[in-house]
């Protein structure tokens, strides 16, 4: 196996000064650096999804209902092992995920209520699960960053699938140790099967310079250490937005056809069956997947696709229905034989 690189550092994870504990398996709880617990009336949510917007949605939705929301933030493996390891004795009310296996995880655990068919009306079928025990709440797509001084357009490649291809090695990044990157192959797998998957994993090994996250590999494309790297497409949409300082040199590349490289990734809102404030928390999810909630997220900084309510995406994101993205239902994506998979091909 050939050596990787990791180019930045491990950033811890935020913990809101209100959250819970990261271990609050006997149902209590103190507060983060020893500060009081949420209230018994206050509704506590797990937060895997991007403090900024989550904090966002918190403040809209206290204001309107009157509702206090403590958020205790974490990634989505983290938060969703957790979960499961807290089982009925969690204080968690509903759990926000960036992308949908962990969510998947606590589902099959059997630790999630069904979500109100009312909610769930609010979102096309194509962006949560067939078991209707949680709902997408936004979407991020699958894409390819590449430096056009060093890769011609007419060398793109075709397929996601093409990057295990002896031609490019040494040609691209990625970042396989994030949820992100993990929620791609999972859709590998799904689409293609675990033998095909664990092949272009093999690929990836041999083939690819990895990096930390998806800035990490997105600076390295942009400095030209890389002529490409697979990452979501918020994250060149938000610099291309701000300083443009780690995406001038790049473009975008869409696989769309189907692709697994078309593969857009749900984000998803559950209620914890457990949980001691039910219709709050079915209130809240109902928030998200509502108007208000999704153009929150549209009109904000996160460049994330809304899912639901018909709300459209930011300017100048290209219409989520344009993307062409392969048919998955999110919850039969696989995070931990992913993860198998991805430590057999040394990459984890």
């Amino acid at each position: 196996m050939k050596p990787r690189r990791l180019l930045t550092s491990i950033v811890p994870i935020a913990i809101a000064a209100a959250a819970l504990t990261g271990c609050a398996a006997d149902g209590a709880g103190a507060g983060a650096g020893g500060e009081a617990p949420a209230s018994d009336d206050a509704l506590v949510v797990y937060n895997a999804q991007h403090e900024q917007l989550t904090e966002e949605w918190v403040a809209a939705f206290t204001e309107e209902t009157g509702i206090e929301v403590v958020l205790r933030n974490g990634n989505d493996s983290e938060l969703g092992n957790q979960l499961v390891e807290e089982g009925d004795a969690s204080r968690a009310d509903v759990f926000l995920t960036e992308n949908s296996p962990a969510i998947s995880l606590v589902e099959n655990a059997g630790l999630l209520a069904p979500v109100d068919q009312a909610t769930l009306d609010l979102v096309p079928e194509q962006y949560r699960p067939s078991s209707g025990l949680w709902t997408g709440i936004a979407a991020r797509s699958t894409v390819f960053v590449y430096n056009p001084e060093l890769l011609d357009e007419s060398e793109l490649p075709a397929s996601l699938l093409d990057l295990a291809n002896a031609s490019w090695k040494g040609r691209w990044g990625g970042a396989p140790g994030g949820a992100d990157f993990q929620a791609i192959v999972s859709a590998i797998l799904e689409l293609t099967g675990p033998e095909a998957a664990a092949e272009w994993l093999s690929g990836m090994d041999e083939n690819a310079t990895v990096y930390q996250n998806n800035i990490a590999t997105m600076k390295a494309v942009n400095a030209g250490e890389v002529p490409g790297g697979v990452i979501y497409h918020y994250y060149w949409y938000r610099d291309q937005d701000g300083t443009e300082e780690n995406s001038a040199n790049t473009k975008l590349h869409y696989f769309g056809n189907q692709d697994p490289g078309a593969f857009v990734s749900v984000s998803g809102g559950g209620v914890l069956k457990s949980s001691t404030h039910p219709d709050q928390a079915q209130q809240f999810l109902a928030f998200l997947a509502g108007a208000q909630g999704q153009e929150i997220l549209g009109e904000g900084y996160s460049f994330e696709y809304p899912v639901a309510s018909g709300v459209p995406a930011k300017q100048p994101l290209p219409p989520l229905d344009t993307l062409d993205a392969p048919a998955v239902d999110p919850s039969t994506l696989n995070g931990p034989e992913v993860i198998d998979l991805m430590t057999e091909a040394g990459l984890l």
